[in-house]
């Protein structure tokens, strides 16, 4: 910019003499139409006079352009914040808006239903509809009857809020469908029609429907209905996998899960990152685990060779000693016939031993191949599956990661995200393992690790910012009932920014609290360990008392793909490290240079020949890029305070346990 200034004056000089001409007319000759001019020359002006002034003091004047720079983007970047919160109003109250207009849900118009989502939450809680005619359906939370049998109430919830809906049934009302006791049962389904009234002052909800038609009942036997209104245990609704959306914790948790998902794929599409669907199965090994779902149809083929008879290896052998021995025959018998080729029942002979040969040969073949068949599965020599009757004719796996395929559109779309699910086949236990869960995965081209960290904090605060703004209700249940913590530690993280520490420097101040006698470990502290979530949640609820970043790891610990340090040592990767879960997210820059990620391949044992579309990546057009993986479960676990991963996915699949 500085290479204009000297340039300045000449440009301008014919314009500040039109200017001044017209400055300094007298003000009665000054027409209508050269005022707007004027007004629109001030700007010139100003640089005129700027041009002048560094002319005399170009150190002080380029000091002074660097300032209104900054002041400037300030101010764009508080206009874009203050323009970003007049949109959101004007969304939310356009919606309001339109559920007022017409407040029947869109796909049950041929019920007429109503959302209690569309009564409750709205922003006056639903006194605007008081008067109107309405239907409502859902299941019954609660049921009672009152006024000495002359009435009933039913707390209806649709699952589209937290809150029940109050829906008081006369009992004339109650009569065409079989009473009140028919209607109070807990898990019975409704479809009220009735009018919207306002509530006595003081009560809880502002509005109540006074039922005047009941178009829908769904029976429920209190008897033997398994999710009670007193609270049960998470253990007793996994084994009611099918009901037990039905409890209020399972219901906020799917609504929070929701909104995080939601808030995943807004935060990405709002900063120029496109989705990409990557394989469900594939015959790569992200991780280098090798505990991975094997994907066949081999066994399906077991019915097929059922019937095959069975050969050992003794009678192999004597098929292979019989064949041998017809070779030797044929040789011999064709000697003779060549020795004497008028002699025609010796050329028969020998035709006779060579169609001998080949029979046993086929019989042979055959039973070479039976004998590969080994508890119904065709074998190669060395005992393991041929392949070949395999779907894909090769090895394949369900997923444990996108981030490889992930990495192919990076390097051709710039910024991509993945949202789906990953398996692992850990024989696991433990509160914090699933075999199957969902796995966002951000890759990002020409992004070093500084980069990837930011973009990792901006995306968990956006999605804690998020839940705050549109799970109020839920988050207050998950509040009170589960952990009372949990508002406070998402307001803490929207917040906050995030610390960054090494993790050598993450060692030293976990060593120097065991060595003050402060905290003792379960797990031994020294540089080289994997960080154990002990060691993580003591850093970030103890230490730092916040969300920390740990980054540039020892590579032994650390997978393949991930950039090597020029200490040779550590590799550029990090961890989100958040309050009540520990670890929440890991990322690094992966390994653009093609010989050194040959090699972390080789050392780590694996089959090269696999990675080679990934390694094209880096003969083709290579690029610094990074990116990170986010378990989606862990990202509730964090929200909600819950203690086990069962609890915050729809159908946990655990060793032993794939219900439904």
């Amino acid at each position: 910019m500085q290479y204009m200034y000297p340039l300045l004056p000449r440009v301008v000089a014919g314009a500040t003499s039109r200017f001044n001409m017209h400055l300094f007319r007298a003000p009665q000759t000054i027409s209508t139409r050269t005022r707007p001019q004027l007004g629109a020359l001030a700007p010139l002006v100003r640089a005129i006079s700027f041009c002048s002034l560094y002319q005399q003091h170009p150190a002080c004047c380029l000091a002074t352009t660097k300032t209104m720079e900054a002041d400037s983007s300030a101010g764009v970047a508080a206009e874009v914040e203050s323009l970003r919160a007049q949109i959101a109003q004007l969304e939310a109250t356009l919606k309001s808006k339109e559920k007022e207009l017409d407040t029947v849900y869109p796909y049950s118009r041929s019920y007429s239903k109503t959302s209690v989502v569309t009564i409750l939450g709205s922003e006056d809680g639903g006194k605007k509809l008081i008067g109107q005619t309405l239907r409502v359906g859902g299941w019954v939370k609660t049921g009672r009857e009152a006024g000495a049998g002359a009435f009933c109430f039913l707390e209806v919830n649709d699952g589209s809020l937290f809150e029940s809906l109050q829906v008081m049934v006369p009992k004339e009302v109650a009569e065409e469908v079989g009473g009140l006791k028919a209607l109070t049962a807990t898990g019975t389904s409704v479809l009220v029609e009735g009018r919207l009234e306002a509530t006595p002052e003081g009560t809880k909800q502002p509005v109540e429907l006074k039922a005047t038609k009941i178009f829908h009942v769904g029976t429920c036997d209190a008897a033997t209905y398994p999710i009670a209104k007193k609270k049960t245990s998470y253990e007793f609704l996994r084994e009611k996998m099918h009901l037990r959306p039905r409890a209020n914790t399972l219901g906020a948790v799917a609504r929070i899960r929701n909104a995080l998902a939601f808030a995943t794929h807004k935060f990405f599409q709002e900063n120029g990152f496109l989705y990409v669907h990557t394989p469900i199965i594939t015959a790569s090994d992200c991780e280098g685990a090798g505990e991975m779902f094997q994907v066949t149809t081999l066994l399906s083929k077991m019915k097929e060779y059922a019937g095959a008879t069975s050969v050992s290896t003794e009678q192999l052998e004597t098929l292979k000693a019989e064949l041998a021995a017809q070779g030797e025959a044929v040789k011999t018998a064709k000697a003779a016939a060549a020795a004497n080729k008028e002699d025609k029942e010796l050329t028969a002979a020998s035709k006779a031993a060579v169609d001998k040969l080949l029979k046993l040969k086929e019989d042979f073949a055959k039973a070479e191949e039976s004998s590969r068949i080994v508890g119904g599965i065709k074998r190669l020599p060395d005992g393991t599956p041929d392949y070949k009757e395999d779907f894909f004719s090769k090895p394949a796996f369900l997923t444990v990661s996108g981030q490889l395929q992930g990495e192919f559109y990076a390097s051709a779309l710039s910024n991509i995200y993945t949202f789906g699910p990953t398996f692992r086949a850990e024989y696991s236990f433990t509160a914090r393992h699933l075999a199957e869960f969902w796995m966002i995965e951000p890759e990002m081209a020409f992004c070093d690790l500084t980069d990837d960290m930011q973009c990792a904090e901006d995306y968990v605060r956006y999605c804690c910012k998020h839940l705050l703004e549109n799970c109020q209700a839920d988050l207050e249940f998950i509040n009170k009932m589960v952990d009372n913590t949990a508002i406070a530690r998402l307001q803490q993280v929207a917040s906050t920014p995030f610390k960054r520490v090494s993790y050598t420097e993450a060692i030293d101040i976990l060593k120097d609290v065991v060595a003050r006698g402060v905290k003792k470990f379960e797990y031994n502290v020294e540089w080289g360990i994997d960080l154990q979530t002990e060691h993580e949640r003591y850093l970030t609820e103890e230490i730092f008392k916040q969300p920390v970043i740990v980054y540039n790891y020892p590579k032994d610990i650390k997978a393949f793909y991930m950039r090597l340090n020029e200490d040779g040592k550590t590799v550029a990767a990090m961890d989100v490290l958040v309050p009540k879960v520990g670890e929440l997210i890991g990322g690094s820059q992966r390994e653009d240079r093609l010989d050194v990620l040959e090699q972390r391949i080789r050392d780590g044992g694996m089959d090269i020949a696999a990675y080679e579309g990934y390694l094209d990546l880096r003969r083709y057009g290579t690029v610094p890029h990074s990116g990170f993986g986010l378990g989606f479960e862990r990202l509730i676990l964090f929200a909600t305070g819950l203690d086990n991963i069962r609890e915050v996915i729809p159908f946990p699949r655990w060793p032993g346990n794939a219900s439904y």
